[in-house]
């Protein structure tokens, strides 16, 4: 059995070279039979590929899927082959290293769309797969096309709008996932996972390759690597350490019904009801204040010994400066108005 499959409409530059593809309904652990047409009518013969498809075969893959179960993709085959734009169809047999942009903006849609979880696809080396594009109004437009491409928008009386220049587009260019509040969608990436029930605040920031389980408010931000448990609160310009961003190989995560405060951050992974108060940033190294219910010193740790350990409650000891923890055993209940989505 393969492990994925998209049929995608993109865009290339005027060198014919890959710049993003959409995929509409990509496809996890595709039947055998899906593929068996792919091979009769594209040319697909095994392995990982994007297959650039022409109308004529995706005229042909339509027809032959139409014998088949796969109604909804000889329905978008059919829609395709009247594109426009370059169709690629790709196929993953393997969830190996994507060799090409069309693979890696399969695996972005395949989380987006909650088919596979952060973690749960290989994103090894994608980084080289993606060029830094213009995004506009207009799509995404090569870098080295896009001068020209602004004079052409004015001399017609128009105005080319770069909404970014970067390697990722917003998500919802791409996908809405149902059930989720969004504030301001540029803040959300194309590979993020999220879950139903999530609110994006204004401030809120989820990388691709991160996200949430659902009914959290997410006000600050969530970096790459990084997987929010339900009902969580992400208080405002708060921030995880990804994996990217000096986290190394620790896995830094959010249990459920926890809360991170307002500027708070944290560089280990918190298990479930854990409280980090406003303004406390900890990192694996930091020296915490073990309390009895009495408050009395019981022991020195480094915080990456409290890690994914549940019921904790770190703060800062205003007279001392001292980082301490206690037990915590008051969960975190988020408003229900705030999170209501439909």
């Amino acid at each position: 059995m393969s492990f994925a499959f998209g049929i995608g409409i993109g865009s290339q530059n005027q060198k014919s070279e890959w710049l993003e593809v959409f995929y509409q309904q990509p496809v996890l652990m595709p039947d055998d039979e899906l593929i068996e047409v792919a091979r009769n009518t594209l040319g697909y013969h095994s392995g990982n590929q994007a297959i650039e498809a022409s109308a004529d075969q995706l005229k042909a893959f339509a027809e032959a899927l139409g014998s088949t179960s796969q109604t909804q993709q000889a329905a978008l085959a059919r829609k395709a082959a009247e594109s426009r734009k370059p169709v690629a169809v790709t196929i993953l047999e393997t969830d190996d290293s994507a060799t090409s942009t069309p693979e890696v903006y399969l695996k972005l849609h395949l989380l987006s769309h909650r088919l596979v979880k952060p973690h749960g696809v290989k994103l090894d080396g994608i980084f080289g797969l993606l060029p830094n594009l213009a995004w506009t109004n207009e799509g995404a437009i090569d870098l080295g096309e896009l001068p020209e491409r602004q004079l052409q928008a004015r001399l017609e009386g128009r105005i080319l709008e770069v909404k970014s220049v970067d390697k990722f587009p917003q998500m919802t260019d791409y996908v809405v996932p149902r059930g989720v509040r969004i504030a301001d969608t540029a803040r959300v990436r194309l590979g993020a996972y999220v879950g139903e029930g999530t609110t994006v605040m204004h401030e809120g920031f989820i990388n691709f390759n991160a996200g949430t389980e659902g009914t959290s408010m997410i006000e600050g931000r969530v970096s790459a690597g990084v997987m929010i448990g339900k009902g969580s609160d992400l208080g405002g310009s708060s921030s995880t350490m990804g994996t990217l961003s000096g986290g190394g190989n620790i896995v830094i995560s959010v249990g459920e019904n926890c809360l991170l405060g307002a500027n708070a951050g944290i560089g280990i992974p918190l298990g479930d009801r854990c409280t980090v108060e406003a303004g406390l940033y900890i990192t694996s190294g930091t020296k915490v204040a073990l309390l009895d219910d009495q408050n009395n010193l019981v022991e020195v740790v480094k915080a990456r010994d409290l890690a994914s350990k549940t019921d904790l409650l770190f703060r800062r000891n205003s007279q001392t400066g001292a980082v301490e923890c206690k037990t915590n055993k008051t969960a975190v209940e988020l408003n229900e108005q705030l999170h209501a989505n439909n």
